[in-house]
């Protein structure tokens, strides 16, 4: 049965790296990929390029990862590090789980070094909440996505704990090793090592779960329940 995972990012790039090699793997297992940015990330801008021509270049670079994949990419129009907290955002989410219905929703764990993603894990939080409930009267019908489940990410490490680990395949791996590059910043940037960082960090993780390479999620509280008949 094919799917649709859907990502979901304070910026363009953060659901590609963090998430990424599962996508990939996903995708090759002929399962729809949609990612979602909630800002561009343009403030990241390297210094030969003004914020304004980054932003649209983020904008490609996000459509060229999602199309290597045969995915989607979808961007909101909010600028990096002014993501507004209202509502107005949180159903233009939960209008574009309507619209996708996706299977499963990934994005940020709630503790983060950078607002956008602190506030991208309430959003979709709320958003999957409001995209579920019939009450909301929006274009598309009501639709409920298993989630979210929260990626591993190194400005989201305060709190997070590896919960729920995915495989991730070998051909998958090399999928998403060349697709990030499509990324400026995961190869590019002066101050992180993105792109080895992240692969070091799959590597990890597949030792962890016996196999090569994994993602590890998180996921709240109250979803961690293992119900058996008995011992």
């Amino acid at each position: 049965m094919k799917k649709v995972i859907m990502a979901i990012g304070g910026h363009i790039g953060d659901a590609e790296l963090t998430a990424g090699g599962v996508l990939a793997s996903m995708s090759l297992e002929g399962h729809k990929i949609v990612t979602v940015a909630l800002t561009g990330g343009e403030k990241g801008n390297p210094p030969h390029i003004d914020v304004d021509t980054y932003r649209i270049q983020k904008e490609r670079e996000a459509k060229e990862f999602a199309e290597m994949l045969g995915g989607e990419a979808v961007v909101l129009p909010y600028k990096d590090g002014e993501l507004p907290d209202n509502e107005e955002v949180r159903f233009m989410v939960a209008d574009i789980i309507r619209k996708y219905k996706p299977d499963v929703v990934i994005t940020h764990w709630k503790n983060s070094m950078h607002k956008d993603h602190s506030l991208t894990h309430k959003i979709v939080k709320d958003a999957k909440f409001y995209a579920a409930l019939p009450g909301f009267k929006r274009e598309n019908p009501p639709h409920y996505a298993a989630g979210p489940f929260y990626a591993e990410n190194w400005e989201d490490p305060e709190g997070f704990h590896p919960y729920y680990y995915v495989k991730v395949s070998k051909e998958g791996f090399k999928l998403w090793q060349k697709a990030i590059e499509t990324h400026w910043f995961t190869t590019g940037s002066k101050s992180f090592k993105y792109k080895e960082y992240y692969e070091a960090l799959m590597a990890v993780r597949g030792k962890e779960a016996r196999t090569d390479y994994a993602v590890a999620f998180d996921v709240d509280y109250t979803s961690k329940k293992v119900v058996r008949d008995s011992f």
